[in-house]
């Protein structure tokens, strides 16, 4: 005969489960959306659709991703109820860039051991999160791994839905010669290229995360905490208000990479570094770590988390508007037709060329 706990002799804790749920259901509660049907403990989170009905062609989107290894970050400090702000923003904030609205959102968390107090805080951070998205969370899993994770280590995922009218729908298509690029401020390093920061400050220079850098105005751990800036709300409005053509969410690949994708082949969009100053977080890595600037550049935002490309009447609407949402925001670049320059970087997409240097640097 089997034992009765044998699942829990194999590191597996159901009842731990249990708790963390009941923990996390008062965030959940939080993160809804008049659509959004029942609560937390089903297979599946319900979303009434019947409101698309008023749409003349609704297109769907969807995005899925990840934080990487910021997480590693947040279990040396034993604070977890910021990586949900990360994981959010790097969903919605991809979904939003066509103009689609991000309506609902569900997690996946694994883990070595189940700790509900932890998963509880993670939980809260992602329910927070998706109240300045503006999107419910309608579900998630948290998995225990033992033997595959350990015990206090885990990793955070999550998928979005969201919609947009056919018409309205942002993209290349939309970009023409004369647009204005508006860059949006970035919070700090948002979840991309901890590889990278890890490697030089961490490992390379040794510092430990509770070194205060003077630099920085406090503790090294605290900013390579400081949450992603959630954009959605503010990019929403953005396409409401102005003749947006397209949005580009600088993530993993840096500004150019991302500013590419979203321009036709035959356009050059060219930017000027001297139109702003990365936070000293991105000149200390470079610095420490001796890393060359398109080095850096290819794999940090440096600065600017979300850019949009617009008539270049707009510009100055869109910056106000922006400034409403708590988002600096200032014109760095114009599109043109393309040339023969063959410095920049090159892709699928257009070719952006980054020229100047930033102040200071």
């Amino acid at each position: 005969m089997s034992e009765p706990n044998a699942y829990a002799a194999a590191g597996v804790d159901i009842h731990a489960a249990d708790r963390a749920v009941d923990l996390m259901r008062t965030w959940v509660e939080k993160a809804r959306r008049p659509e959004m049907i029942g609560g937390i403990g089903g297979f599946a989170g319900l979303f009434d659709a019947s409101f698309l009905t008023t749409y003349k062609r609704p297109l769907l989107a969807t995005s899925t991703d990840g934080v990487g290894t910021k997480v590693a970050i947040a279990q040396a400090m034993d604070v977890h109820d910021t990586i949900g702000f990360d994981l959010v923003g790097m969903v919605v904030d991809d979904l939003v860039v066509c103009g689609a609205e991000p309506l609902f959102m569900t997690d996946y968390i694994a883990t070595g051991k189940v700790v509900p107090e932890r998963i509880a805080a993670i939980v809260k951070g992602i329910a927070e999160a998706c109240v300045e998205a503006g999107c419910a969370l309608v579900g998630g899993e948290t998995a225990e791994h033992p033997g595959l994770l350990g015990p206090d280590e885990y990793d955070v995922a999550g998928a979005t839905t969201g919609v947009v009218e056919a018409d309205r729908l942002l993209g290349p298509a939309r970009v023409r010669p004369g647009d204005v690029v508006v860059a949006m401020a970035a919070s700090g390093l948002h979840s991309n290229g901890y590889s990278l920061v890890r490697h030089v400050l961490l490992e390379k220079a040794g510092w430990a995360l509770d070194r205060n850098v003077p630099e920085l105005g406090g503790p090294l751990g605290e900013e390579l905490l400081t949450p992603t800036r959630i954009y959605a709300k503010a990019c929403l409005a953005l396409a409401d208000a102005t003749a947006t053509h397209a949005m580009s969410h600088v993530t993993g690949g840096g500004l150019a990479a991302n500013l590419e994708r979203v321009l036709p082949v035959e356009l050059t969009a060219t930017l000027d570094r001297a139109t702003w100053t990365p936070q000293p977080i991105f000149d200390l890595v470079r610095r420490v770590g001796d890393v060359s600037q398109p080095d850096l550049e290819m794999t940090l935002n440096c600065g600017v988390g979300m850019v949009a490309l617009m008539p270049e009447g707009d510009v100055d609407a869109a910056v106000r508007l922006l400034d409403g949402f708590g988002i600096r925001a200032w014109a760095a670049g114009r599109v043109t037709e393309a040339g023969t320059e063959t410095t920049g970087s090159a892709s699928e997409g257009g070719r952006v060329r980054l020229v100047g240097q930033h102040p200071g640097w």
